[in-house]
């Protein structure tokens, strides 16, 4: 059985509610214990059955993540967004494909392969794989 739990924190400004912070996990009990997903890892989990997907060719992140690429760090789950609500688990992500490929057919691909992996790996419900195609990568190699 898993239960959803949000350790956010908020700070009230001006009437206004701000999260501060947000490390959202996934709890299972079990016999000694309880397990934690955190929505970093269901992130980089979606970043990396998307790369899977023959025509993606990178997962695409904002200007901070690829500037910190370009310095040689990784990020794997740059261009992920994981929502968590409930045990249930939705995902945004932006993708790069190559050249010459069905972007439609290759969307499709990416969103059961997301949802799959995830479900697979996690146990987790997964209600929607939201797919943005960032670029197109005009290498042939």
């Amino acid at each position: 059985m898993l239960d959803f739990v949000s350790t956010s924190k908020y700070k009230e400004e001006s009437g206004v509610v701000k999260e501060l912070e947000s490390s959202d996990y996934v709890m299972e009990k079990q016999g000694n214990g309880e397990v934690k997903i955190a929505a970093d890892v269901v992130a980089v989990i979606a970043a990396l059955a998307a790369t899977e997907v023959e025509g993606v060719s990178s997962m695409a992140g904002n200007i901070t993540n690829e500037l910190i690429s370009r310095f040689g760090m990784k990020n794997t789950s740059k261009g992920v967004k994981v929502t968590m609500e409930d045990g249930v688990v939705h995902v945004d992500m932006m993708i790069k494909v190559k050249y010459g490929y069905s972007i439609p057919k290759m969307a499709e691909q990416v969103q059961a392969k997301v949802v799959q992996q995830i479900e697979t790996m996690t146990g987790l419900s997964v209600s929607g794989v939201n797919v943005r195609i960032a670029g197109v990568n005009l290498n042939y190699q």
